[in-house]
């Protein structure tokens, strides 16, 4: 069974729709069914379409490591990423939506906001003076550095949740309100990054490859005992696992 057979049959089985996967995902229709159909030429490129496979395994409940190992065995292994192939798609993806001119404006503005900060922390890391820094207006809900090692546990309160994890191998990391259902966060964590949350509120935490991380909370490292994509929650001030 090729890789688009083993995902739309595993999407069939977890009662998804290509819509409802799209969603999770934040990947197109049209790229989704591309690549159900064995056609990975829209995702714009290997880099991406390694990720777009992580990203549905994830939602419909399948390992995505076979997959990338079947595709690397039939697209050959992927190499060194440059972070020009990351903002610039080695094939140009095909847009079948039309784009609106504010659209590109708003993505012009966002790409020169993350150029701006990229260099204001270089020079602040290199040069720092006495002169405060503005506080930012928002409180980032969570956190990337580019290292394996465990980093310090943040300052936290008994109702606190603090989550760490670090990525040994790529995993696709789902995080959830456990009251109201709602994303906190979404993505791919890649192998030698590490990520934290801290919330006050009851988490849901579905990890796409378990076996590939190191998932610590309030202190506690846990234990997933698990290869394929699993479901844990974690409440405030409790540092042991339950089935999502």
């Amino acid at each position: 069974m090729s890789i688009g057979e083993t995902l739309a049959d595993a999407r069939r089985q977890a009662g998804l729709t290509i819509t409802q996967v799209s969603r999770e995902t934040r990947i197109r229709e049209s790229i989704i069914r591309d690549i159900e159909q064995g056609d990975f030429s829209a995702c714009g490129g290997d880099f991406y379409a390694r990720g777009h496979i992580r990203s549905i395994a994830g939602v419909v409940g399948t390992d995505p490591v076979p997959l990338i190992s079947e595709y690397d065995r039939e697209h050959g292994p992927l190499g060194a990423i440059r972070a020009a192939d990351v903002f610039e798609p080695s094939t140009p993806i095909k847009i079948r939506e039309r784009r609106s001119p504010s659209l590109s404006m708003i993505v012009g503005v966002v790409l020169l906001a993350i150029i701006g900060f990229g260099a204001y922390r270089l020079v602040s890391h290199h040069g720092r003076t006495n002169a405060a820094a503005t506080a930012p207006t928002h409180r980032p809900t969570a956190r990337a550095t580019p290292t394996v090692h465990p980093t310090p546990s943040p300052k936290r309160t008994a109702s606190d949740v603090v989550i760490q994890l670090t990525a040994n191998e790529d995993c696709w990391v789902l995080l959830t309100s456990g009251s109201s259902g709602s994303q906190i966060y979404m993505g791919v964590v890649p192998a030698g990054s590490s990520m934290t949350w801290t919330e006050k509120q009851a988490v849901n935490v579905r990890l796409g490859n378990p076996g590939g991380v190191v998932l610590t909370v309030n202190g506690k490292r846990q234990n997933p005992n698990s290869t394929n994509p699993v479901t844990l929650t974690f409440s405030p001030g409790t540092t042991t696992q339950s089935p999502g």
